[in-house]
């Protein structure tokens, strides 16, 4: 049996309208990103046709080939799609930060309790998983709710700006940081909260890691269309064993349709193209 490597054409036609890769579809106001990423349950921001999965910037552009300039500052596409992410991110309705491999994107509220519980980390078993200094801007925001960069750099007394910015990615990977707004003038600042802050209800919501992988998976198979093998696991850093079993449930829901060997397809995914 021939396993299929490449997308067929119709699938391409599916993500075109999902992704917003077309002219008549393209996205231009924050309100059109918040739908988007209602509708898709995950957006990344700014990253182009060479991360296979949609972004900010692919549907500010609404075509298949967005690649992103050298000179973003002079590129009409990429300033609007930059300006675009601060803009959700400070009105606060989708959840943003640096997620999964350290890619800045929008969660939908609903999908963060199982990002929350693949990539969250407990608060009784912080001390082990974060550094010294990761801990002591936790304490700080817990206490204070909410700092700019440099105030919090210099209230963790962390010299080095490198340090807190490793640091804060860190936590923000762990879902326990998040930018609420972002200031240009008199300088450049994030200015730094908890993500219970803005999603009290989610954050604090408990599912298990198998209901929270498969929620993923659905999420994944839904905007994608049709995943070949791999593809779940690449995308999320999943084992291909978690994976797989995510997969196989999608299935026995009724949710996904087995084509081959670790390719499966939306239900029904001929009605909806």
């Amino acid at each position: 049996m021939n396993i299929i490597s490449e997308l067929p054409e119709e699938i391409e036609r599916y993500r075109d309208k999902k992704w917003r890769r077309e002219e008549a579809l393209k996205i231009e106001t924050a309100p059109q990103v918040e739908t988007l990423v209602e509708e898709l349950g995950f957006l990344l921001a700014l990253t182009d046709v060479r991360t296979p999965l949609p972004s900010v910037y692919i549907a500010v552009c609404g075509r298949r080939d967005a690649h992103m300039p050298r000179n973003v500052q002079k590129d009409y596409e990429a300033s609007l799609a930059w300006t675009l992410k601060d803009e959700v991110m400070m009105r606060g309705n989708v959840y943003y930060g640096k997620l999964v491999k350290g890619r800045a994107m929008f969660v939908a509220p609903r999908l963060v309790p199982a990002f929350n519980a693949v990539w969250g980390v407990r608060k009784r078993v912080e001390k082990d998983h974060f550094s010294p200094d990761a801990l002591k801007i936790l304490k700080i925001l817990r206490k204070e709710w909410e700092m700019g960069t440099a105030d919090l750099r210099e209230a963790a007394k962390i010299g080095n700006r490198s340090i807190l910015t490793k640091e804060i990615e860190k936590l923000q990977k762990a879902l326990k940081v998040i930018p609420q707004e972002v200031l240009y003038q008199p300088k450049f600042t994030y200015i730094w909260t908890l993500p219970e802050a803005r999603f009290p209800k989610e954050m604090s919501k408990t599912i298990s890691r198998d209901d929270a992988v498969f929620e993923i998976a659905k999420a994944y198979l839904g905007l994608c269309g049709l995943t070949l093998p791999g593809d779940l696991a690449r995308a999320f850093g999943f084992n291909r064993r978690e994976a797989g079993k995510a997969n196989h449930r999608l299935v026995d829901e009724g949710f996904a349709d087995r084509i081959e060997t670790g390719v499966y397809s939306l239900k029904n995914l001929d009605l909806q193209i």
